[in-house]
């Protein structure tokens, strides 16, 4: 969570709870003050670092003294006070969103010496005239891989011709509004560059009629505009590997989107209309840090996958498995349900069923010869 550095956190109110104490927890090279009542236990300071440190209260390990410290126990009982450091380990893979929040290092800028200067200038030179003539008769402009830092002025020449713009693994840093004179465009692929917010012409894409995939995976946005609900004939967004705090309202008017990817954000809440998405065959909403869904995801009844791993989820929404009744793919890896939840879920055996008959020699998720749902939940 960006922000969740070395600040002081409370648990309520120390003094409505008991003395208040002040302690220090040790991690992966972080000093993080806490401060909490005498009277919390050692699970609620669990709850505590779990949006501070990014590990889930199951996979912390307290030590205070050489002392592992016990989730019922008060920290008075554990005789712990104010001034007192407390170590904390975390098991690999318990986590919410990308991963443990550790110190960072000092980066060093790294020098372009002229060698590398001249190949940079070198592949960067103008599109030649057969290249262009290749776009219009593919129809794929294909410019993956290019050093690109901005998109060539030939790319727009191709207008109505281009049904595919691939700019992966660039620098391109902005989308202008030119791209609205490719209007046959059907793909556009701009993952892997270095472009913010602000950047993208959202507007511009909005009178592409045909444009059914947009992939901006691993670039540098925090927001989504409003301008997102405008694109309706999308059945793909994939926009994972971002700084992405929450999606806007407005995607619930994409009704015809069938894949949702925002895996690897920083997303805490997904809003109740993506329950207006009904076209939804697939989602992936792992790695971010989420700990509820609406109960809106039950309308999603066309739904067959749902990627919900490495967050802090506690529960799913309780029509999930009644509704979504082509849902055979749940992945719940790295989270806090456990089996037992899922089988209090009205519509459970009906789910396990056809998760069961859709791989039946050997189950995905890391499970072979089982009969036993190990989509991530614990026995207990």
């Amino acid at each position: 969570m960006e922000g969740a550095g070395d600040t002081t956190s409370e648990a309520s109110d120390p003094q409505a709870r008991g003395n208040g104490v002040t302690i220090t927890v040790k991690f992966s090279g972080r000093s993080i003050p806490v401060s909490l009542s005498s009277e919390s236990t050692i699970g609620d300071l669990k709850s505590l670092l779990q949006p501070l440190t990014n590990v889930l209260p199951r996979g912390q390990k307290l030590i205070c003294k050489g002392k592992l410290l016990v989730d019922t126990m008060t920290l008075r009982e554990s005789e712990i006070a104010s001034g007192a450091k407390v170590m904390l380990m975390a098991s690999q893979g318990l986590h919410q969103g990308d991963g443990p929040i550790v110190k960072e290092a000092r980066t060093v800028p790294r020098r372009v010496d002229n060698a590398s200067r001249m190949v940079n200038e070198k592949m960067q030179t103008p599109v030649v005239k057969n290249r262009l003539e290749r776009w219009k008769a593919t129809g794929v402009v294909a410019l993956s891989d290019c050093s690109l830092k901005a998109i060539p002025d030939e790319v727009w020449s191709c207008g109505p011709s281009a049904r595919v713009l691939d700019l992966n693994n660039n620098f391109v840093e902005e989308v202008p509004a030119q791209v609205s004179c490719l209007s046959s465009i059907q793909k556009l692929f701009l993952n892997s560059n270095a472009i913010r917010d602000g950047f993208i012409n959202w507007e511009a894409l909005v009178p592409l009629k045909y444009l059914t995939v947009v992939s901006v995976n691993q670039n540098h946005l925090t927001t989504l505009p409003s301008q997102l609900g405008a694109l309706t004939s999308l059945r793909q967004l994939h926009i994972g590997k971002n700084k992405l705090t929450s999606l806007p309202i407005e995607i619930g008017l994409l009704t015809q989107l069938e894949v949702l990817k925002v895996n690897n954000n920083r997303i805490s809440t997904i809003p109740p209309c993506i329950g207006n998405c009904n076209s939804l065959i697939e989602v992936d909403l792992s790695s971010n840090l989420l700990s509820e869904l609406p109960e809106t995801f039950g309308n999603l009844h066309d739904l067959k996958a749902l990627y919900l791993s490495n967050n802090g989820l506690k529960s799913l929404p309780s029509t999930l498995f009644k509704m979504c009744l082509q849902l055979s793919t749940l992945d719940l890896h790295n989270t806090e349900i456990t089996l037992d939840i899922l089988r209090q879920l009205e519509g459970w055996e009906s789910f396990d069923e056809r998760r069961l008959l859709k791989h039946q020699k050997q189950l995905d998720f890391r499970v072979v010869d089982s009969a036993e749902f190990d989509e991530g939940a614990d026995k207990n």
